[in-house]
């Protein structure tokens, strides 16, 4: 969490992490450029550089796509989640990278503008194998552009969340437009299956992770609960909440965290006010209910972030009969204090 904005706020992980991120990108450059001297020795740079970035960028982008239901279906993820934004600015510098670079070598020999040769060189819209792939790319190219210049918290907190995640959303759009420009490409000059396949292969395991997290998240969401007293829902037994951890329930539709924390349950509504993370995967650190995506914390008793932050969210009452864990599912107002059940030992 800031208090303030500042232009580059690298801590020691984020600062390992992206030493990681540049040395795995080195390293795939350079092994991709050796292997295609040694296949084809007759390759101009240009082409190499055109071809490197690409794939790499496609290979950045199918990471980006799974690292939200990986974490979902491991925590063991989350440090990715965590940097993501990092990952998928060096994306779109690779993908700004062939872009150029692809700009220069088939538009800006002529006479006509480079960009305006670009929609203008190809117009069989109406025509699947000849049709205008690389105006795909560019659209595709707009939208990363768009989501890297706004991917600090800055633009986060003055268009609002839903807004800003709005927006980040078209991240799929752009994916399609990509799939798009490549399969259409590789149609009109490659003979090579390597990059169908590697498409192919891509385009499942995104859609296998999304369907495995979208029903786990289901289950979740569907759950009933039977035992019901005067407003209060039994939900689970004390044990099967380990200190300083959480267990997420859905109730009338609302995501609810009962976290535990020393000898007191404590429920708060389970969206980070910062992305809409959820809070019931984190943990509890420094007495702070600690979000797992960002690290924006919250106090158990009242939802209120510590000083000087000013972020709140919801709390619910809880209490125990006989080890059984008791919600009630009505909110009070974001902030409000409660005083938690006590565990008795």
């Amino acid at each position: 969490m800031s208090a303030s904005y500042t232009a580059v706020g690298w801590n020691r992980q984020k600062k390992i992490y992206d030493w990681v991120i540049a040395g795995l990108c080195t390293a795939y450059l350079t092994l991709f450029a050796l292997l295609t001297l040694i296949f084809n020795d007759q390759v101009t740079l240009e082409t190499l550089i055109i071809r490197s970035t690409s794939t790499l960028a496609v290979l950045l982008l199918h990471i980006i796509l799974a690292i939200g239901p990986l974490c979902r279906l491991n925590n063991k993820c989350l440090p990715l989640l965590y940097n993501r934004r990092h990952l998928g600015v060096t994306m779109f510098s690779m993908a700004l990278i062939h872009g150029v670079f692809s700009l220069f070598q088939f538009h800006a020999l002529g006479n006509v503008n480079p960009l305006v040769s670009l929609f203008i060189s190809n117009t069989n819209y109406s025509s699947l194998p000849a049709f205008p792939f690389q105006a795909l790319g560019f659209f595709a190219l707009f939208i990363f552009f768009v989501m890297a210049v706004t991917s600090h918290d800055f633009w986060l907190h003055n268009l609002s969340p839903g807004i800003w995640k709005t927006l980040h959303m078209f991240v799929y759009l752009a994916y399609f437009l990509v799939v798009m420009h490549v399969m259409l490409g590789v149609i009109q000059y490659e003979n090579n299956p390597v990059l169908v396949i590697m498409i192919f292969t891509g385009m499942a395991a995104l859609t296998v992770l999304h369907l495995r997290a979208a029903f786990r998240e289901h289950r979740t969401d569907s759950q009933q609960f039977s035992k019901q007293l005067e407003g209060f829902v039994c939900v689970c037994d004390v044990q099967d909440i380990e200190n300083g951890r959480a267990k997420i329930f859905c109730i009338d539709k609302e995501r609810i965290a009962v976290y535990r924390h020393e000898d007191r349950m404590y429920a708060i509504h389970n969206v980070c006010k910062h992305q809409g993370g959820p809070l019931g995967e984190g943990k509890i650190i420094d007495g702070c209910i600690t979000c797992p995506w960002h690290g924006y914390q919250y106090l158990p008793q009242n939802g209120q972030s510590p000083p000087p932050f000013k972020e709140k969210v919801s709390t619910y009452d809880v209490k125990l009969i006989e080890n059984k864990v008791w919600l009630n599912p009505i909110p009070f107002a974001e902030g409000t204090e409660r005083e938690g059940a006590l565990i008795k030992n």
